[in-house]
């Protein structure tokens, strides 16, 4: 019997410093997994869930190969099981179905909830023989069109439940994987705005990260925060950077902060196109940043220029809660999480959006961004804000994520 998914939970309070009223899912036992709890959209949902999941008296149990976030999870009431989940091995994936089947059956899981594709497929066999409701959400526009690549993408639509993080992510699933249509379900990643508060961010932690990144006190700071990675736009806001420098543009540092994972070679790539452009100590690589509602809080313009569809794009969401002009490209959930003409009237404008790869386009918007006054910063500022909480809260995609699993058990 499939579940009545067509009534959504009522939202509460996005601002509220508890998830109130939950599903009832006290004395349940559900296992998230995932590949690794490091930095990414997909890893801080997972603990963001099993967060919500103590908070309605339930065990929140997550199977994965560790991270950075494992103390943050075991911190908010989650427990980590130490998994080989990154593996994409056929052999070693068959050895894990029995390994997770064994802590299904140890730990009494009421319901399992796969977050990335290869742990996927071991999840679905798992939960499958162990007779319990199986769970996906689509974190990523997954590329590749080849019979096989489909097929290996197909684990995350066979979900009781396909839960999509954004409406261009439901196109997707339906446009390549059909026969999931009528088990998809939309639920907007969340914001913690219990964290991503300006008035919660003290000003010793700005100057901290101002010192660490080399930036002057009056400096204004163009951010792009995202893992080093081509798709995610760093070449483009490099080029735009030397085009504005060329106009004349002095004060501004553009900040790259995020993890090489390993890229060594596009990382080498960046630094010597900062150098030909002549932009060194005007564009700087940062590294990794653990505290972004303080980076955010430094940043006087926010940047997301992916040039390939993002599935989300937390970066944009986070930085209107922290009231940050930002701009994104117009491609993938970009239009559904940043409000701007012609979709909608300026007097509604909550950031900027530009076609991607074009570096003119984006040299616009972030000269008009760097140029805004005061009372029209204030005012973007409070529109981006009530966007997000009326949008894209933490408590309301935990409020409906657990609401989801709740129909599932009352299907049974």
């Amino acid at each position: 019997m499939r579940p009545d998914l067509s009534s959504s939970p009522s939202p509460f309070a996005s601002a509220s410093p508890s998830f109130g009223a939950m599903p009832d899912l006290f004395g349940r036992t559900i296992l998230q997994i995932i590949p690794e709890l490091n930095a990414g959209g997909a890893e801080r949902t997972t603990v963001d869930i099993a967060e919500a999941l103590v908070a309605a008296g339930a065990r929140a149990l997550v199977a994965c190969e560790g991270g950075r976030l494992v103390s943050e999870l075991q911190a908010r009431g989650g427990l980590w099981i130490p998994f080989a989940a990154k593996t994409k091995n056929p052999l070693r994936m068959a050895l894990n179905v029995r390994k997770l089947q064994a802590i299904i059956r140890r730990e009494r899981v009421d319901l399992v909830h796969a977050r990335s594709r290869a742990p996927a497929w071991v999840a679905l066999v798992a939960a499958k023989r162990a007779g319990v409701p199986f769970v996906t959400t689509y974190h990523g526009a997954y590329a590749g069109t080849s019979t096989l690549k489909v097929q290996y993408n197909s684990v995350m639509a066979r979900g009781d439940v396909v839960i999509a993080n954004s409406q261009f992510t439901r196109d997707r699933i339906v446009e390549m994987h059909p026969f999931a249509k009528e088990r998809i379900v939309v639920i907007h990643r969340g914001a913690d705005l219990r964290a991503f508060q300006p008035d919660q961010v003290a000003p010793a932690r700005v100057q901290t990260l101002r010192r660490a990144w080399g930036v002057e006190p009056d400096e204004r700071i163009v951010l792009l925060a995202a893992r080093l990675t081509s798709w995610k736009g760093q070449r483009v806001l490099i080029d735009a950077a030397k085009a504005l420098k060329e106009r004349g543009l002095q004060g501004v540092s553009f900040i790259l902060a995020g993890d090489e994972q390993g890229r060594t070679g596009y990382a080498k790539e960046l630094d010597d196109r900062i150098a030909a452009a002549g932009l060194n100590g005007i564009v700087r690589r940062v590294g990794h940043c653990a505290d972004m509602p303080a980076a955010f809080q430094a940043a006087d313009v926010v940047c997301v220029p992916s040039i390939e569809p993002e599935a989300f794009g937390r970066s944009a969401v986070e930085a209107q809660a922290m009231g940050v002009p930002v701009v994104v490209t117009n491609i993938g959930a970009a239009p559904e999480t940043v409000l701007a003409p012609p979709q909608a009237p300026e007097s509604e404008r909550t950031g900027w959006r530009v076609p991607p790869d074009d570096v003119q386009a984006l040299v616009e918007a972030l000269a008009q961004m760097l140029a805004l006054g005061a009372s029209q910063r204030d005012a973007l500022a409070s529109r981006a804000r009530r966007h997000v909480e009326s949008h894209f809260s933490v408590e309301k995609m935990c409020a409906r994520t657990l609401s989801i699993y709740e129909q599932l058990f009352a299907a049974r």
